[in-house]
């Protein structure tokens, strides 16, 4: 099956309809719109509703793929999901899609590289079509963020516009003691579906990725609480000290990105004979503008073979390649032949590049 590649068949996004501009979030922590823009370029993040689950935008997501693909779910024979926050704590997201899509029993496989998520989901891909294991498999990227977000009724009314405000002094300094994070993070879903094709010379499809994991930089971005570590899981005092809430150091997180995410995508060109001039569109993980506006001076790329969205969307982890993707093809940045890298970084520390000629 050597002569067998991943090919792009079509891809899809789901975000919620529910828009939380900067604004509404000064109603209830200590921050306001420029603040929130000169640091990370953020203007607006989308919430979904409650009971809206990563399985349910999964879905979503898939079905328009699975639609610009013109591919029937059926057809699907492989489904991988890239989530953090899936519905429950276990099963994964992945059976869920499945059934929520009406496929035949499959094989689902869970991966869970944070930020990185897609970018390894991509290399899975590859490496599932490339041996014959699979011949169309759906990669599928979501994250709910809300779910980790520690705020009350009355704040979560007010954010939904149920409730006027304000909100109580101590709920006020409560939410703002974690303003640096929950400012950044949106709930969304994209995927993409590729099926096996026998290389054709056109050099299209999956051509390679280049990825890493360091537990070296693991306290930068972690959960300090709910895990097998502690026992039991989680206690009434984790929740209490808000040891279920991510915490980041965004400075050093600021650093390695601007620095490994150019360098894996330069070093990955070069293992295929190609520079970044011979790039047609990169897409970066979508944490913060200021990272990617970073990066792309590093390589050197011009305005026009770069996309971000981030500014509509925020992060959205493991969904924010595909949105992003999905959103630089319907803009026209990335026609068929189009030579696509794709670079992340996330929580891990876990971090790469992909290539793909779609």
């Amino acid at each position: 099956m050597s002569g067998v590649r991943a090919r792009f068949a079509g891809s899809g996004i789901a975000v919620p309809p529910r828009v939380i501009d900067n604004h509404r979030l000064a109603r209830i922590l200590d921050t306001g719109d420029s603040w929130i823009r000169e640091r990370s370029g953020i203007v607006e993040r989308r919430y979904v509703e409650a009971g809206v689950a990563s399985s349910d935008l999964g879905a979503e997501a898939a079905r328009a793929a699975l639609a610009a693909a013109r591919m029937e779910a059926d057809e699907i024979d492989y489904i991988v999901c890239a989530t953090m926050t899936p519905d429950q704590l276990f099963p994964g997201a992945g059976t869920m899609i499945q059934q929520k899509l009406g496929i035949r029993p499959i094989p689902a496989l869970d991966i869970r590289q944070q930020c990185a998520g897609f970018a390894y989901g991509l290399q899975v891909v590859d490496a599932l079509i490339r041996s014959g294991v699979a011949r169309h498999v759906l990669l599928v990227g979501v994250d709910v963020h809300t779910c980790l977000m520690p705020f009350s009724e009355r704040t979560w009314a007010v954010i939904e516009g149920r409730d006027e405000g304000p909100i109580s002094p101590a709920e006020f300094a409560w939410n703002s003691r974690f303003r640096n994070l929950l400012v950044l993070f949106g709930d969304g879903a994209g995927a993409m579906v590729f099926r096996a094709s026998e290389d054709d010379g056109s050099g299209r499809g999956i051509l390679g990725s280049k990825l890493y994991g360091d537990g070296n930089h693991k306290e930068i971005l972690t959960v300090p609480g709910l895990g097998s570590a502690r026992r039991p899981f989680v206690t009434a005092e984790q929740i209490a000290a808000a040891e279920t809430v991510p915490v980041m150091d965004g400075k050093k997180v600021f650093k390695l990105a601007v620095t490994l995410m150019p360098q894996a995508a330069t070093d990955l060109l070069a293992e295929h004979g190609y520079t970044t001039a011979d790039l047609d569109l990169l897409v970066m993980h979508q944490a913060n503008l200021r990272i990617n506006e970073a990066a792309q001076k590093a390589l050197g790329l011009p305005d026009e073979k770069v996309h971000n969205n981030i500014q509509k969307y925020g992060n959205t982890t493991s969904a924010t390649l595909p949105i992003c993707f999905h959103e630089a093809r319907e803009a026209g940045k990335a026609p068929e032949g189009a030579l696509v890298a794709f670079a992340a970084l996330g929580a891990g520390l876990h971090w790469g590049a992909v290539l793909l000629r779609v």
